[in-house]
């Protein structure tokens, strides 16, 4: 089964990696105080599709991709099952039965300085660590 999931294309320092990526749609926001990154005016969303096997390979090649220099990013895509949490140089692998899992994933990425509110990955996590 495909993975789907979103990329900002303003957290990749080389958007390069996007050419490699199949994406079905694309949307702007409007950058807010909420999103703590003052020194962009806008988010650009890619809505991508990874083909299953080809998945572990894109997770990897995104951990190496993302901008470091003004904040901590991630990237996730999941299908039905299993879910890939991407942070620079760091790749996790959630199976989606299993919201604990979850919990090494929140925590890792408050540490990277990453809003709480930003980490909302699965409904059953959102009554722990706030």
């Amino acid at each position: 089964m495909n993975y789907k999931g979103d990329i900002i294309e303003e957290s990749l320092a080389d958007t390069a990696t996007l050419k490699t990526v199949d994406i079905i749609s694309t949307r702007v926001e409007a950058v807010t105080p909420k999103h703590k990154t003052p020194w962009l005016k806008q988010w650009t969303l890619h809505t991508i599709e990874v083909p299953e096997d080809k998945a572990e390979e894109l997770a990897e090649k995104l951990s190496h991709a993302i901008e470091t220099k003004n904040q901590s990013w991630y990237i996730d895509f999941k299908n039905d099952t299993t879910h890939y949490v991407i942070f620079p140089d760091k790749v996790f692998r959630v199976s989606r039965n299993d919201p604990e899992q979850y919990k090494t994933v929140v925590s890792y990425g408050i540490k990277l300085g990453i809003p709480r509110h930003q980490l909302d990955f699965s409904p059953e996590i959102k009554d722990w660590e706030r």
